[in-house]
């Protein structure tokens, strides 16, 4: 299994992995695409040969793995969106029996109304905060505008750390498999404040 997965790291296909990943983890939030960002990312850092003394070829480029992830998670956003947006009075009743989503609703639409849209940025790192707020922006048919380029901006920041996390864990703690689970702890760490920061938010 660890020879698949290294010969994964080593080919140009890790990319549509990692991508196809963060896309469909707007519906399955249990899909692990940060893991999987940050272990492309920390055999990416083996490519600078500052973790191993080594230069190796065949690794991840890092911008591009950014680029993958922050492409895919808006195009996941996206389609959630538009799917929501066409659920009609269907999801709009499911909404409204749960007291969560119905306070979340009224809380994005109102951020995303007055220009606020740091609530997008901060879901995304909260355990299927993405999924929410995408599903609950469609619901609520609010204006493109008003929630894609939050979305981008959440899927660039979220891609941008966790691929730091793995890119700079592997320089502090070498290409190792403890740099990976160290880098997996902050990243779930971050979830965990973002979702504590979105719990005390007032309404």
């Amino acid at each position: 299994m660890l020879e698949s997965v290294g010969a994964l790291l080593g080919s140009p296909w890790i990319y549509a992995v990692v991508g196809l990943s963060v896309l469909l983890d707007v519906f399955l939030p249990v899909l692990p695409s940060g893991v999987l960002v940050i272990t492309a990312a920390t055999a990416a850092a083996a490519g600078s040969g500052a973790a191993t003394g080594q230069v190796p070829h065949d690794v991840p480029d890092i911008m591009v793995l950014i680029l993958s992830a922050t492409t895919a998670s808006v195009l996941g956003d996206l389609v959630a969106y538009r799917l929501a947006w066409r659920g009609g009075a269907r999801l709009d009743r499911a909404i409204s029996r749960s007291r969560r989503l119905t306070t979340a609703q009224e809380r994005l639409g109102a951020a995303l109304a007055r220009g606020g849209g740091a609530l997008v940025v901060l879901a995304r790192f909260a355990p299927a905060g993405r999924s929410v707020v995408s599903l609950i922006a469609g619901a609520a048919h609010r204006r493109p505008r008003e929630f894609l380029p939050w979305s981008a901006l959440a899927g660039l920041s979220w891609a941008g750390y966790s691929a730091a996390l793995g890119y700079y864990g592997a320089h502090w703690l070498g290409t190792t498999w403890l740099a990976t689970g160290v880098s997996v702890l902050a990243l779930f760490g971050a979830g965990a404040a973002a979702a504590f920061v979105m719990r005390r938010q007032p309404a």
